[in-house]
């Protein structure tokens, strides 16, 4: 062989070598924004970074605290973060108030199936039904999400006026922080009581949707792997969470994922639409009843905040499992046989 082509060829290999390395090793930064503090939900984001899913798939993913939905869809908008974890119904009220804005953030993955909002008390109140509500006065922050869609519970339901008084996050977690026992609470979701809106979902900026794809997809598939040993162990989770925010009670963060986890992200909607997927004719009935109850400046368009193109396979988005309840009797043992004597 002739020894200058050798070399020439055994460059050229090296060089190609080189930037195939370069090109697998090529990881893309992605910041990410929640909506609330370090509390028992964020597992499912923190996990996957802990375990190495988002970098095993060349993603480098930062997530931050947040202080609302409302904040989360602002800072995806200003281009800040490029995904977000936030309220359907404060994303849609962002596009519809905010009809010119450029980069509107879309919706690309749905994580709560259904509202988390409820209207909880203690049984020695004496509210049983919706009904009971009528001229009570109830308490959360201006911005909440429950507070703000109060009046599609209120129309679904038939309840007369009741009086709202405002008040910080944390006065609202007194009576489980006080170690209120679980069946001394009344609690009425608005999903069991004619309110099926969506609850959080993930939501990305145009600009990484259109630029970088790959990117996208390749997160939703490591968040949908974390996601799934979230709900198998949401004990064990916890201790991602803690490693964020070692103040946390760690007791009371485990049973608000548990919560989460059994009542709006395995919930019968979620089952029967799949988990990430959402059901169209049911985004439209919450676009309408957002624009009524939020007073929006231009109707909302639920084919404007909805974008599911980048979801996983649907193999890989089957992670939900069946409630025990409704699991198949364990086989009742075949009876011996009679020896003969």
């Amino acid at each position: 062989m002739n020894k200058r082509f050798f070399l020439r060829t055994a460059t050229a290999l090296a060089l190609a070598a080189g930037m195939s390395t370069a090109s697998a090793q090529a990881v893309t930064p992605i910041k990410f924004q929640l909506d609330w503090r370090f509390e028992g939900p964020a597992a499912f984001f923190v996990l996957p970074v802990a375990k190495g899913y988002f970098k095993h798939a060349n993603l480098d993913v930062t997530v931050d605290a947040g202080n609302g939905s409302g904040g989360a869809v602002t800072r995806v908008a200003s281009g800040t973060y490029d995904l977000g974890f936030a309220d359907m119904a404060a994303l849609m009220e962002f596009h519809a108030n905010n009809p010119d804005a450029p980069n509107k953030p879309v919706a690309i993955m749905v994580v709560y199936n259904n509202t988390p909002a409820s209207v909880m008390s203690l049984k020695k109140t004496g509210i049983k039904t919706t009904a009971d509500l009528a001229g009570k006065k109830l308490g959360a922050p201006v911005f909440d999400a429950g507070r703000r869609a109060f009046p599609i519970f209120q129309k679904a339901n038939g309840i007369w006026a009741v009086t709202w008084t405002a008040m910080d996050p944390p006065l609202r977690e007194t009576m489980l922080a006080r170690g209120v026992k679980a069946e001394d609470v009344a609690i009425l979701p608005y999903a069991d009581y004619g309110v099926k809106l969506y609850g959080n979902v993930i939501i990305a900026t145009p600009k990484i949707l259109k630029e970088n794809p790959a990117a996208v997809k390749a997160f939703l598939s490591a968040f949908t792997k974390g996601a799934k040993e979230v709900m198998a162990n949401p004990a064990a989770a916890i201790e991602f969470v803690k490693q964020r925010d070692g103040i946390i009670n760690t007791e009371l963060e485990t049973r608000r994922l548990k919560l989460a986890i059994d009542t709006v992200i395995n919930s019968p909607d979620a089952r029967a639409e799949g988990f990430g997927q959402l059901n169209p004719g049911r985004l439209s009935l919450m676009a309408s009843q957002v624009s009524d109850a939020f007073g929006t400046k231009t109707r909302v368009n639920p084919d404007a905040v909805w974008n599911g193109s980048f979801l996983p396979s649907k193999a890989e988005l089957n992670i939900l499992a069946a409630p025990k309840s409704a699991a198949a009797p364990a086989a009742k043992p075949a009876p011996k046989a009679s020896a003969k004597k």
